[in-house]
């Protein structure tokens, strides 16, 4: 039977991460908790925790230069007439839904 333990934001924990690593790994993980004042499983948390933060984060945000975000405003305040493929996909897809 597997328990639940609140961690230290109080939500529970009922998911287990396994992963096997180096005795040299270990050693620095080991240094870095310590050094920060955290058990191991919370520096690894913690640290796994904000790198997947990181990469979700610049995975979502589109980084656009100046001229870009010029481009992409002005088709937004000036789009080109819609041509004829777009006109033929817009009427499918009106019919589709039944529009």
């Amino acid at each position: 039977m597997q328990t639940t333990t609140p961690d230290a934001t109080g939500k529970s924990r009922g998911a287990r991460l396994e992963a096997r690593i180096s005795v040299e790994q270990k050693a620095v993980l080991q240094q870095a908790a310590a050094l920060s004042g955290r058990t191991l499983s919370e520096f690894v948390i913690a640290s796994a925790q904000e790198a997947a933060s990181r990469v979700i984060q610049e995975h979502e945000t589109i980084r656009l230069s100046r001229a870009e975000q010029i481009a992409f405003v002005s088709a937004l305040l000036n789009p080109p007439a819609p041509n004829a493929r777009l006109r033929q996909a817009a009427k499918a897809y009106r019919k589709q839904m039944g529009l």
